[in-house]
């Protein structure tokens, strides 16, 4: 990191990451050492004083920064690479110190570092927003994806007594985290989760160590208010914590570990089951030999504390591959110029000499090749990589992806969101669709405006793959809405939801019937009464939305007639039948939400207002719904009480697992309804029947 000496001024409040831009990355492992050294009574004034430190004044010096406490005392963050590494690199000039609370209220405001460093080509997944609401090429697009289903796994092993006392001591703690609430959830029971994850972590349980990190991202950013916080992330981040330490806890019997172990005796006692639940603690990249790409598209990153560019490629055989180029940002408003810049980045392969904007309507020739399961490709010394020839979207290999079913590319995406974000197939949550244009049009039961298409029958809402101002998706989805009856080939994730949406990523021309196999000859619109997209030569018929402004010159629209000649058809917005049933499962998702913010106590609160969301629920045929809604309440509920009518304190384990089954099946049925969305009005199984097998 560039050393630098300026002084800034925080802005963010007492346990949140608002100052992230200010502040050094802090490890997690040494938030919950340093507020472990609290006594009890200044551990109570932890929040209040992170909140004053938030606000003062930060100086950086090189590797240090300062900050003022007040007239005499001086708090100094030694952070090497910009993360504090050791609980040691925290020093207070006060006379406390250090077991003073202005060393736990640092480090309770610093954002969290990742847990282990970035390989050269991997993409950040710190809980944040990226280009469709997730990190770039493992995340679903709105929300966390689940992890493993209480029960689903079969475990082949068991676990050893330092994994279960572990799992156990994460899975306690995440109770508590539920029961408290976002506002509960102060900044003792997050260094808590912290120290509960580095010991999953030192005993080899990885994917639960980075769930509970996510989760303590995550309540920080409610807590703090930051704008990018999605309560839908938080609630799966939850999800995914007790999820997988409960199917972790389902194994049989403890045993004690065996000594040293060879790699052959590991690899046999642990099962497939075990083997995913524990996670590892980085992607392994496996050699791929030599390989022939093609540029597909790019997309900007925009996360809380990275920014940069994803790059698409597409094998001869039609696999799918990734190329990121993403770095940490120090200014939120320098982020999205960042990531936009980034696409004019050379891309790190080899000695290829082309930009990853150049590249998605170029290829590449590659040899000694590695890749990780995921799809991502390694950067290493020994990869060789020259420029070749591209190919439009019309020509083989790319337009295959186009040939797939829509039905069946959202059954896959969603079937892949169900698998750990490292297991992902590269591109399993993208969609690749011919859509015919309908213009704006209010859509969903709130009405509100959005572009819509036609595909393939079916109505489809299309929507910016991120919402933030400085990316272009925003207005090139006001300028396409301009020109109804346009015809686009469009690359998109799949928005989970009750009605067909996707996350608009780019779009090229469609086909025209004719052989199109040079890269420089872009299919165009053969009918001239079509609005059609006249885009430039070298944009080779393709836009990435997120890095590329289109212009009213790239959309061609027929003349209009004295009698209306060459204007648009008006086409049926609502897919030519009647009205999509919905299902009320938002009436299950708020309880399940309003336990996440409000905890069990609040909860408890309106167990009686609950009746009639169980009525409603079971008058739309969603029984299994109305029977885990009245089980979360009645634990809520049930509390003991000591002689004097004081609340006995519980592990809530009892409310943890009824909150756990309430939002697994409204995860299911979610899934559940967004397949029936994109197959109606085919016939398709009830959501309820379809929630129930899952």
């Amino acid at each position: 990191m560039t050393e630098m000496a300026g002084t800034v001024t925080g802005t963010g409040t007492g346990t949140g990451t608002g100052t992230g831009a200010q502040w050094p990355a802090v490890r997690p492992e040494v938030v919950a050492e340093v507020v472990a050294g609290l006594s009890a009574r200044l551990q109570k004034r932890l929040d209040g004083a992170a909140a004053k430190l938030a606000e003062r004044p930060v100086e950086r010096t090189g590797e240090d920064w300062r900050i003022a406490v007040d007239e005499e005392s001086v708090l100094v963050l030694h952070a090497p690479g910009g993360v504090v590494a050791d609980q040691a690199d925290v020093r207070c000039g006060c006379l406390l110190a250090p077991a003073c609370v202005h060393r736990a209220a640092a480090v309770t405001v610093c954002p969290l570092a990742d847990d282990e460093p970035l390989a050269e080509n991997e993409p950040p997944t710190d809980g944040g927003s990226s280009s469709g609401g997730e990190s770039p090429a493992s995340e679903a697009p709105s929300s966390a994806p689940p992890a493993a289903q209480p029960g689903s796994a079969q475990p082949a092993a068991d676990l050893t007594a330092a994994e279960r006392a572990a799992v156990a001591h994460l899975h306690r703690v995440g109770a508590a985290v539920l029961a408290a609430g976002v506002g509960g959830a102060g900044a003792v029971l997050q260094a808590e989760l912290l120290r509960a994850a580095h010991r999953a972590r030192l005993a080899g349980l990885h994917r639960p160590a980075a769930a509970a990190v996510a989760v303590v991202t995550r309540l920080r950013a409610a807590r703090s208010g930051e704008p990018d916080h999605r309560l839908a992330d938080l609630v799966a981040g939850l999800r995914e914590l007790l999820g997988l330490s409960t199917a972790l806890a389902l194994t049989t019997t403890p045993r004690p570990a065996p000594p040293e172990p060879d790699a052959a005796e590991t690899a046999t006692a642990t099962g497939p089951g075990v083997a995913e639940l524990r996670g590892t603690a980085r992607q392994a990249y496996a050699p791929a030999g030599g390989l022939r790409l093609y540029g597909l598209f790019a997309e900007p990153v925009l996360t809380a504390t990275h920014a940069g560019v994803l790059t698409w490629a597409v094998d001869a055989g039609g696999g799918l591959h990734t190329m990121a180029e993403i770095m940490p940002h120090t200014d939120a408003t320098g982020a999205p110029p960042q990531a936009v810049g980034a696409g004019n980045r050379a891309v790190r392969l080899g000695d290829a000499m082309l930009s990853h904007r150049e590249f998605t309507r170029a290829g590449l020739a590659v040899q000694g090749a590695t890749r990780s399961a995921s799809g991502r490709l390694g950067a290493g010394a020994s990869v060789r990589a020259v420029r070749a020839a591209g190919a439009t979207w019309t020509a083989e290999p790319l337009a295959a992806l186009w040939g797939e079913p829509p039905a069946a590319q959202v059954a896959r995406a969603l079937a892949a969101g169900a698998l750990p974000p490292d297991a992902r197939p590269a591109g399993s949550e993208l969609l690749f669709l011919d859509v015919t244009l309908l213009g704006a049009a209010p859509y969903g039961p709130g009405g509100e405006p959005r572009l819509l298409a036609e595909c393939d029958g079916a109505v489809v809402a299309l929507r910016a793959a991120h919402d933030h101002p400085g990316l272009a998706y925003r207005g090139n989805l006001a300028l396409l809405a301009t020109a109804p009856g346009l015809r686009l080939r469009v690359v998109g994730r799949l928005e989970r939801s009750a009605r067909a949406e996707l996350r608009l990523l780019a779009v090229g021309v469609p086909p025209t019937g004719r052989s199109t196999t040079d890269a420089d000859e872009p299919a165009a619109s053969a009918d001239p009464a079509e609005p059609a997209l006249a885009l430039p030569a070298d944009r080779v018929g393709r836009v990435n939305l997120g890095l590329e402004r289109l212009q009213t010159a790239d959309l061609t629209r027929p003349p209009a007639g004295p009698t209306g000649t060459g204007a648009p058809t008006p086409i049926d917005a609502s897919g030519g039948g009647a009205e999509v049933p919905t299902a009320p499962v938002h009436l299950l998702a708020r309880r399940v939400e309003q336990a996440v913010t409000g905890g069990r106590a609040a909860l408890a609160l309106g167990s009686r207002a609950a009746d009639d969301d169980r009525a409603r629920l079971r008058s739309a045929g969603l029984a299994t719904g109305a029977a885990l809604l009245e089980g979360l309440f009645a634990t809520a509920v049930d509390q003991s009480r000591d002689v004097f009518g004081r609340v006995v304190a519980d592990d809530h384990g009892a409310f943890a697992a009824a909150w756990l089954a309430a939002a697994w099946y409204e995860e299911e049925l979610a899934s559940a309804l967004c397949a029936t969305a994109w197959s109606w009005p085919s016939d398709a199984a009830a959501p309820e029947e379809a929630a129930n097998r899952t």
